[in-house]
């Protein structure tokens, strides 16, 4: 099974996207893990939710790119979906910290 790797990050990466939407959509800070909700007291729960979706939705972009650059080249899609999560992490800081 020679794209067995892109396949599951589709499906990791679908998983995320559609996870990050229903947090958007309902804008329940309770969808968030027990630790998170515990140390992150934000001023604006709802907001910080959406906020949070959004960086969510970027990480799980990144993960889908490098899903298909994998079913081109596995060792260029590793690649991709380590230096995408990088930049989606370091843009998705910047979007949660705009609360």
């Amino acid at each position: 099974m020679e794209s067995g790797f892109s396949i599951l990050m589709f499906i990791f990466a679908a998983l995320l996207f559609l996870y990050a939407v229903i947090m958007a959509v309902t804008k329940n800070y309770g969808l968030l893990p027990f630790k998170a909700t515990v140390s992150v007291k934000p001023k604006h729960p709802e907001q910080y939710t959406v906020q949070l979706a959004k960086a969510i939705m970027l990480c799980a972009l990144a993960i889908a790119a490098g899903a298909a650059i994998a079913l081109w080249n596995m060792l260029v899609g590793a690649i991709a979906i380590i230096v995408g999560m990088i930049f989606a992490i370091w843009i998705g800081t910047k979007i949660v910290k705009n609360e």
